[in-house]
C-alpha cells in the first residue's frame, strides 16, 4: 500500500497551479445522461473522476479522456437508446456523488436502479433529501436490497420542492431530474456552492431556462434534443484553500494560479484576520507565512460560508495561532476524525459536542499516522510540511480521489515530500 513521506520544516516558494474542480466535474458528468455529446476541459484526472468515469461506460455512455497542452479533456458521447438504467454497489460503494445518476436517468428514461452510496467515513450523510425531492417530481421510489429503485412512467412532473436543510448533493439531483420534467420547478432552500452555479451554466448551455434568486432555483423543463456543447469546469476552490493554508504556514512566496478570488473572499478574510501575508488579483493570490499567528473562531457553513472541506486543514493552522481557537463543525456529526492523529503529532486539541478547540501554538513532530477520509489526509500532509523531522500518512488512496498531482504541486515549490 502506497504512504506518502514528508520531511517537514521546508520553506514554500514558487507557483501552484489550481485544477479543475472535483465536486463541479462529479454532477456534469452525471447530467451528460441527458444529452447526446459534449466536451468538458479542465477536468482534474482524480480517483472519484475515473470512478464516475468507470460508472458511466457501465451505463453505456462512451467516453475518451485526453490530455491536450497539458490540459485534461474528456469527451462523452450518449447515442444509445437502450442504456443500462442500473448503477451498481460495486461502482458507487467509494464514492457518494454515484447517487447522482438517479435525476438524470429518471428524468430521461423514467427509471433507475441505483445502490445506496459510500465514500467518506465523515458521516451518515443519507440520501433522503434526495429521494424527498424526486418524489416531488413524480416518481415512485422504493430502497430494496441496498438499491433504490425508481421509476415515473409518465415522465416527470414540475412541482414546487422546499427542501428542509440545504444540501449540495440534493440540489443537484433535483436540477438534473427537473431539467425533463415538463412544466416548471420551483427549489426553495437550496444549496448555491459555486459548483452548483457551474451545474446550472451547463444545463444553461443545453437549453434549460434557469432562474436563481438567493436560495430559490426556478427551472423550466427541457427536450433531449441537443447541440455538442463544450464547456470547462471551474477552479477546485478547497484545493486552492488547502495551497493557500498551506502558504500562510510556510509560504516564502506562494503563488496561487488558475482561480477566481471573488469566490475565495471569505476563506482570504480568515487568512488575513489570523496574519497571512496575502496579495490578491483577480485570478492568482501571492501568500507568505507570518510568524505571530493570531487566534481565531470558526463555523463551518454552506456557502458562502466556510466550507467544512477546509475545516480540518484550518485546524493546522490554528496550531499554530497564539490562543485558544475553535471550530464549530455544523454541516458533519463526525468530521474531527483528523483529531486523534494531529494529538499523535504534538497537537493541542480538545472536543466539546460540535467544536474543537486547538491550543496554540503547539511545536509538531514527525510521527507514523492515518488518513480517515480525504480532507482529513491532506490534514496530516500539511501538518507533516511543518513538523519536525519525518512524518508518514498511511492510507493516501484518501488523497488520491481528490487532490490532483498533490506532492508534484508541492515538490516544485520545495517541499520534501514523495510517495512510497
Amino acid at each position: 500500500m502506497q504512504k506518502l513521506l514528508i520531511k517537514g520544516k521546508k520553506e514554500l516558494k514558487g507557483n501552484i497551479t489550481i485544477s479543475g474542480s472535483k465536486n463541479a466535474t462529479l454532477p456534469i458528468l452525471a447530467a451528460s445522461l441527458l444529452t447526446s455529446e459534449i466536451k468538458l476541459t479542465n477536468v482534474p484526472l482524480v480517483k472519484d473522476i475515473f470512478t464516475m468515469i468507470e460508472l458511466l461506460k457501465f451505463i453505456g455512455v462512451e467516453i475518451k479522456v485526453k490530455k491536450k497542452n497539458k490540459k485534461n479533456v474528456i469527451e462523452l458521447k450518449n447515442s444509445k437508446k437502450n442504456i443500462n438504467t442500473l448503477a451498481p454497489y460495486k461502482l458507487v460503494k467509494t464514492m457518494r456523488a454515484g447517487v447522482l445518476v438517479l435525476g438524470p436517468l429518471l428524468s430521461k428514461y423514467k427509471k433507475a436502479k441505483v445502490s445506496l452510496p459510500g465514500g467518506c467515513a465523515i458521516g451518515t450523510r443519507p440520501v433522503d433529501l434526495h429521494l424527498f425531492a424526486l418524489k416531488k417530481l413524480g416518481a415512485k421510489i422504493k430502497i430494496k436490497d441496498g438499491y433504490i429503485i425508481a421509476e415515473a412512467k409518465k415522465g416527470l412532473f414540475g412541482s414546487k420542492i422546499k427542501f428542509p436543510s440545504v444540501s449540495v448533493g440534493a440540489t443537484e439531483n433535483a436540477l438534473l431530474a427537473a431539467y425533463g420534467a415538463t412544466g416548471k420547478t420551483v427549489l426553495y432552500n437550496c444549496a448555491v456552492e459555486p459548483e452548483i452555479l457551474d451545474l446550472v451554466s451547463f444545463l444553461k448551455k443545453l437549453g434549460s431556462k434557469i432562474k436563481i434568486f438567493g436560495r430559490k432555483i426556478s427551472v423550466i423543463g427541457k427536450n433531449f434534443e441537443n447541440p455538442k456543447i463544450t464547456h470547462k469546469i471551474i477552479f477546485d476552490r478547497i484545493e486552492a484553500g488547502t495551497y493557500l493554508i498551506a502558504g500562510a504556514l510556510l509560504g516564502k512566496k506562494l503563488i496561487i494560479k488558475n482561480i477566481n478570488s471573488k469566490i475565495l473572499s471569505y476563506e482570504i478574510q480568515i487568512l488575513k484576520k489570523m496574519g497571512a501575508k496575502i496579495i490578491v488579483n483577480k485570478d492568482t493570490i501571492i501568500i507568505s507565512k507570518f510568524e505571530k499567528l493570531k487566534r481565531i473562531n470558526v463555523s463551518t457553513k454552506p456557502f458562502p460560508g466556510f466550507p467544512t472541506d477546509l475545516q480540518a486543514q484550518l485546524m493546522v493552522l490554528m496550531t499554530q495561532a497564539n490562543g485558544v481557537s475553535k471550530i464549530k463543525e455544523n454541516i458533519f456529526e463526525n468530521r474531527f476524525m483528523h483529531v486523534p492523529e494531529l494529538k499523535r503529532m504534538g497537537a493541542k486539541i480538545e472536543i466539546k459536542n460540535k467544536t474543537a478547540y486547538i491550543f496554540g501554538p503547539s511545536k509538531l513532530t514527525g510521527a507514523e499516522v492515518m488518513a480517515t477520509d480525504l480532507r482529513a489526509s491532506v490534514s496530516l500532509v500539511l501538518a507533516g510540511l511543518i513538523a519536525d523531522n519525518r512524518t508518514i500518512i498511511n492510507r493516501i488512496y484518501h488523497l488520491d480521489r481528490g487532490y490532483e498531482q498533490l506532492e508534484n504541486k508541492l515538490d516544485r515549490c520545495k517541499a520534501e515530500i514523495k510517495r512510497i
